[in-house]
């Protein structure tokens, strides 16, 4: 077990509690932190100013940036919104699960376009250290991909095998749809006399199921999908 910082600035202050390191990291992977959530993961019941000097915030300030001075509440928006300092180890572990997951997107999507043949997971670690590159922890898997297959083609010939796919999405949630399309290479963008939108992406081939979850999830399933075929 190993308590760490958690912290956040708002109205030019800043407001940090002491946290189980692993028990918060799972529970910010689970989505929304409520403050009831939290009776186990705060290791002191207190929202500090400044951790290491013992300073606290006073109410009125907790009550001007949280619109609360309930401390689990104000926690909560701290897990939810603020920063937790890792150690250099979660972090070095953090980096290494990501590189990983990237080089399997990678091994699974793409291939030689000299020969159509999938290139194996090793051959792709070792251009990602050839080339240095370097990963974000806190970006997606599937975005830093498509980013890094811009560095691989500087040593290998390499393409990412795609679908395209036609979506029309109704009008009521092509705000929803429209942050999921971003990262897409979008081939073409029509709206429709009643305000649903239409379009054309290039998906890559390994992340339709993924996709379609979150498409599903995105409209209550309410989203047309085709698949364009290659004339």
């Amino acid at each position: 077990m190993v308590d760490v910082v958690a912290r956040i600035k708002l109205k030019n202050k800043n407001f940090e509690i002491i946290v189980d390191c692993d028990k918060a990291l799972a529970l910010k992977k689970q989505g929304k932190i409520e403050g009831k959530m939290l009776r186990d993961v705060m290791a002191i019941d207190t929202v500090f100013s400044d951790y290491k000097k013992g300073f606290k915030p006073s109410s009125s300030d907790m009550k001007e940036a949280f619109a609360t001075d309930n401390i689990p509440d104000v926690a909560a928006k701290i897990l939810n919104d603020g920063e937790i300092m890792l150690p250099q180890e979660y972090r070095d572990k953090a980096r290494e699960q990501k590189v990983k997951a990237i080089v399997d997107f990678l091994a699974r999507n793409c291939m030689d376009p000299r020969t159509n043949a999938p290139y194996p997971a090793d051959r792709i670690s070792a251009a990602m250290k050839e080339v240095g590159v370097r990963v974000d922890e806190h970006k997606g898997v599937d975005e830093q991909a498509l980013i890094v297959i811009k560095d691989l083609e500087k040593v290998m010939p390499i393409r990412i095998s795609v679908k395209k796919i036609k979506i029309t999405v109704p009008p009521a949630y092509v705000g929803h749809v429209y942050g999921l399309l971003k990262g897409f290479t979008k081939e073409r963008e029509d709206w429709l006399n009643d305000g649903s939108m239409s379009c054309i992406i290039s998906l890559p081939a390994g992340m339709q199921l993924e996709f379609y979850d979150k498409l599903n999830n995105a409209t209550h399933g309410s989203a047309l999908t085709e698949e364009i075929k290659e004339q």
